[in-house]
């Protein structure tokens, strides 16, 4: 999953087969101190974001599945979730010990 903040919006006269009605919103992907990478792109909108909204983004076959109604439908980016708090932890600060008791991920 990556990071992204909406900037915009764009405009398509011409829309795929299952993606009318979509919105498609101009994004800036961030890094975790939310700096921007890259270039502005293009996402399609599933979570009714807008402008200067921070965002979870997700890529490739994901993207596709993300979409509500129509699955496989040529979609490389999508917004799935808007980020109401984030906290960032400095690198080396994580504690990967197992610890007894329940333990969703065994």
């Amino acid at each position: 999953m990556l990071l992204g903040r909406v900037k915009g919006t764009a405009v398509a006269t011409v829309k795929y087969s299952g993606t009318e009605g979509l919105k498609l919103l101009v994004v800036q992907p961030l890094n975790r101190k939310l700096e921007p990478v890259g270039g502005v792109q293009v996402a399609v909108d599933v979570v009714q974001a807008g402008p200067g909204d921070l965002c979870v983004m997700v890529r490739s076959r994901e993207a596709a599945l993300a979409m509500p109604e129509i699955k496989f439908v040529p979609v490389d980016l999508a917004l799935v979730g808007i980020v109401d708090e984030l906290k960032v932890k400095p690198d080396g600060e994580f504690d990967l010990v197992m610890k007894t008791g329940i333990n969703h991920y065994s």
